[in-house]
């Protein structure tokens, strides 16, 4: 089978593709499998149900890329510039985005479970109904997200910035918050057992209908929090609020 030559690099798993410039090219379904794209350039690319498993993608540049379905298991994404990308049910699954910019990008339905994004940034990103069990934001800006119904069972958001995030119908079960910056964010009808929120502000949260059973509350603030209609809050723990 002839290799695919884009721009002049050849495409196929395991290439050497350092610093490469694939700015809107079109590599929809290409096999990149392990490839070595440090540094190269795939602003406003097509890679939609590209395969990226395990690539290293440290420090690329991704702004308006479309990633729509791409396989980026185990990939790593650290510090890449992904603004703006459109991630639409690509799987993520271990994948490593720490310290990458996701500002406005698309996360619709993708799987981000297990995977490491700590002091990333995700200001006004996407991540409606994504997958992100186990992830790590540790330290992230996720200021202004929209987590609608997404899965955050057992997700660190230790020290996060998640000021007038949109977790409505999210499930956070057994999720760490502690520290976290919750302020105007709204929480309504999310799944709040067994969540750590020692420590963390969420001054002006929107709590209606949200389930706190047996949730961790010390040192928490929560000035003017709305705890009507409805939270069902079974053996929280609220000790050293005064």
């Amino acid at each position: 089978m002839t290799d695919l030559i884009v721009n002049g690099y050849t495409i196929k798993a395991y290439a050497k593709l350092t610093n490469a410039n694939f700015t809107g090219a079109n590599l929809e379904d290409a096999n990149l499998e392990g490839a070595n794209l440090e540094g190269a350039n795939l602003t406003n690319a097509n890679l939609i149900d590209a395969k990226l498993r395990r690539a290293n993608l440290t420090n690329a540049d991704l702004t308006d890329a479309k990633l729509g379905f791409a396989d980026l298991i185990n990939a790593n994404l650290t510090n890449a510039n992904l603004r703006r990308a459109n991630l639409r049910r690509a799987d993520l699954t271990h994948a490593n985005l720490s310290s990458a910019d996701l500002t406005h990008a698309y996360l619709s339905s993708a799987d981000l479970t297990n995977a490491k994004l700590t002091n990333a940034k995700l200001t006004n990103a996407n991540l409606v109904g994504a997958n992100l069990e186990g992830a790590n934001f540790g330290g992230a800006d996720l200021v202004g997200a929209n987590l609608r119904d997404a899965n955050l069972r057992d997700a660190n958001l230790g020290g996060a910035d998640l000021e007038y995030a949109n977790f409505t119908g999210a499930n956070l079960e057994g999720a760490n918050l502690a520290g976290a910056n919750l302020e105007g964010a709204n929480l309504t009808n999310a799944n709040l057992c067994d969540v750590n929120l020692g420590g963390a502000d969420f001054a002006d949260w929107n709590l209606s209908f949200a389930d706190l059973t047996d949730t961790y509350l010390t040192d928490a603030d929560l000035a003017d929090t709305n705890l009507a209609d409805g939270a069902k809050d079974d053996g929280i723990e609220q000790r050293e609020l005064d």
